[in-house]
């Protein structure tokens, strides 16, 4: 069994000097890994039901710094983290870009990098983003991870899909994890599931929360419910990872 922490985006633990210490004290402890949570901005006015509370009411107070950013600072104050974007938003970013960051990173941390990616919440954000749209997220996330393969694996790369495409492309250098670096899909939903049966190397669900507690049956009925056959998946070398995360308190300097 491995462990990993939540890094803070907020608040007085979110300044350099204690994210440095934070992460010089992960490694000393022995720590497999750190892991960042994403959102870029907090609409005033929210509706949508945020899903880690039993209320369904958002504890933020407006501030995050940006995931992708606050990764490599980490890369550089660190050695042995891996580095776990949880999750990163997938509709957020253009995904030719998002995709280029990532390899940078996973270069420039000598291959720490884990892709953990949702389909998100909070249409507002979406809104205010200018993101693809929030009911068809699900799909757009879905071509999204196509092209992150695409570019991670092939040059010149090409791709046409239903949002977005380009044409023979150079996206270099490429992660120094090959074939890429590892995606593993958050969220409870079959959709979820399907997702990290089809694209994904690993299942990140949330548990030990009050809201999605994940008891060891419901966990157990959920790893059963999409074997990568019966989901139209790939055949695989390996079994997919399994990742469970309890999801920070509600109102603390890490629940962003």
């Amino acid at each position: 069994m491995r462990y990993g922490f939540y890094l803070p985006t907020r608040g007085r633990s979110a300044e350099p000097d204690a994210l440095e210490a934070l992460v010089e004290r992960g490694e000393a402890l022995g720590f497999h890994s750190t892991v960042i949570a994403d959102h870029v901005v907090f609409p005033v006015a929210i509706a949508s039901k945020y899903p880690y509370t039993v209320s369904g009411e958002f504890p933020g107070g407006g501030d995050a710094l940006e995931q992708l950013t606050l990764m490599s600072f980490v890369a550089a104050k660190s050695t042995r983290l891996r580095l776990i974007t949880s999750v990163m938003i997938l509709p957020h970013r253009n995904p030719v870009l998002t995709a280029k960051m990532l390899a940078t990173i996973d270069v420039l941390s000598k291959g720490r990098v884990t892709v953990g990616v949702g389909v998100g919440w909070l249409r507002e954000e979406f809104a205010a983003l200018g993101a693809a749209d929030f009911d068809r997220r699900g799909a757009v996330s879905d071509e999204y991870l196509r092209i992150f393969k695409t570019l991670w694996t092939q040059s010149p790369a090409s791709f046409s899909g239903e949002f977005y495409r380009f044409e023979s492309i150079k996206c270099l250098p490429q992660p120094v994890q090959k074939p890429h670096p590892p995606i593993w899909v958050g969220g409870h939903s079959r959709a979820a599931l399907r997702r990290a049966a089809r694209h994904g190397d690993g299942w990140h669900p949330v548990g030990a929360n009050p809201a999605a507690m994940l008891a060891p049956p419901e966990f157990k009925t959920l790893l059963g419910a999409c074997p990568p056959a019966a989901c139209g998946a790939r055949s695989r070398a390996r079994p997919i990872e399994c990742w469970r995360t309890s999801r920070p308190t509600p109102g603390s300097a890490s629940a962003s």
